[in-house]
């Protein structure tokens, strides 16, 4: 089988290099000029040089006759992406490597998938990883959701590298949320430590965040135990405490008070208004995922956010 990647980002180029320690792999990229001249993206992964079976090109039709085709760009740019190639994908296996709910549609990546090119076998790639570890060669383990179990295991097989372990699952949902969820409650976490609110807040916040994104996998049929696998409480726990995440930068900033830089791609920021707008539309509640929704569109400040789930009605956990 024959592999490439769509999207040059940090992600995308990671993922290639790990693939093309096992054979060759196509990374495409809207502008490739620099990692062709210098077999580095030095843009996104400073430092990291290119093995030799990874070939980077800027030819969309040539990179999109591989079978297998990872799908490394943001969620909210991934369905106008593939419809313009989709008579191209019939067929073939379209895996998703971003993360979220579409702002429009409240569809996640692989509903998307299945609705742009129905003819293809979609699934996704998710868990806890940055990019900068995967291209160093340093183990990460992610989750493979594939409906279709038997695509899903040959999947598996074909994207599995030395430092890259994949494990399979059937609940494309429960993946889907885990993996766009986690973001919106790095947001709130970050928020809470750029205003000093200590690391005791952060646990709360971690912990009833992690309520919530089970509460509404279970409202949209997805199976509860997915969310505490790699895909939920494993990608929580990362980008939730490190600084690498950019969704936690983001809410960092938002404590702080200063500014973020806009052209920085945070999938967390419009997942959280449109799983605000599921919530309220089915009369879940999700008050983090509402307090981080308010503080994006500057209807709250980080004391108003805080003081409201202070504040609520006591309860059992």
């Amino acid at each position: 089988m024959s592999v490439a990647v769509l999207g040059g980002g940090a992600f995308g180029t990671a993922l290639a290099i790990s693939l093309a320690h096992i054979g060759p792999v196509t990374l495409w990229a809207r502008d490739p000029g620099d990692m062709q001249a210098t077999r580095k993206n030095q843009k996104r992964l400073p430092g990291c040089t290119f093995p030799e079976g990874l070939f980077v090109t800027g030819d969309l039709n040539h990179a999109v006759q591989a079978q297998t085709l990872l799908l490394a760009v943001p969620l909210q740019k991934m369905r106008g992406f593939i419809a313009g190639v989709s008579t191209q994908l019939a067929g073939k296996a379209l895996v998703a490597c971003c993360k979220g709910v579409e702002l429009n549609t409240g569809c996640g990546p692989v509903a998307v998938i299945r609705q742009t090119v129905p003819d293809a076998t979609p699934a996704i790639l998710t868990g806890p990883s940055f990019a900068a570890d995967i291209a160093k060669g340093l183990p990460t383990a992610l989750t493979l959701a594939c409906a279709d179990d038997a695509a899903g295991a040959r999947l598996q097989k074909e994207l599995t590298t030395p430092n890259l372990r994949l494990y399979r699952t059937t609940d494309t949902i429960g993946v889907e949320l885990g993996g766009g969820l986690k973001n919106v409650v790095a947001i709130a976490c970050g928020a809470a430590i750029g205003k000093g609110l200590g690391e005791s807040a952060r646990a709360a916040l971690m912990t009833r965040g992690y309520a919530e994104m089970q509460r509404l996998a279970v409202h949209l049929k997805a199976n509860a135990t997915t969310l505490s696998g790699l895909s939920g409480f494993g990608d929580l726990t990362l980008t939730c405490t490190s600084s690498q995440s950019r969704n936690y930068r983001l809410g960092h900033s938002l404590g702080e008070g200063v500014s973020f830089d806009p052209t920085t791609t945070v999938e967390g920021a419009a997942t959280a208004q449109a799983v605000h707008a599921i919530a309220l539309r089915d009369g879940l509640d999700m008050p983090i995922t509402a307090a981080v929704a308010g503080l994006l569109n500057n209807a709250l400040d980080v004391e108003d956010a805080m003081q409201t789930l202070l504040t609520r009605p006591l309860k059992e956990e």
